[in-house]
């Protein structure tokens, strides 16, 4: 996989075999210290996800709206999706490499579930 540098890109949803066309997202890469420690706070809403890599978990301290957090493993396979309010500390996953967060509703919407392979595509420099 490598590594991201912190900038924006496209998140690719594909569901289950013959679940329907993949679903494409607009994307922000958070790959540094100080941008994975920001992440979404100060926000009041979010247009796509956010890539928070490495990360294996997250807090919802300081946030102003729920959100949707999906834990994937090293080969960008969704392993856990949780939807947290603000004011809670997600608990590390074990296997988890990168964390996904988008606006409460929004991973639902999108097909996004356990089992999910993603494919990441940053925008070139």
């Amino acid at each position: 996989m490598g590594r991201w540098r912190d900038g924006r890109g496209e998140l690719t949803v594909r569901g289950d075999a013959g679940a329907g066309p993949p679903v494409r997202v607009p994307l922000e890469i958070a790959s540094s210290y100080r941008a994975r420690t920001k992440g979404l706070l100060g926000r009041d809403s979010l247009d796509g996800a956010l890539l928070l890599s490495p990360a294996n978990s997250v807090h919802t301290f300081r946030m102003r709206m729920p959100i949707d957090v999906a834990y994937l493993d090293r080969r960008l396979q969704v392993i856990a999706v949780r939807t947290m309010p603000p004011g809670r500390l997600g608990l590390p996953r074990l296997r988890a490499r990168h964390v996904l967060e988008a606006e409460a509703g929004a991973m639902e919407g999108w097909g996004l579930r356990v089992g999910s392979r993603l494919t990441i595509a940053p925008e070139s420099s």
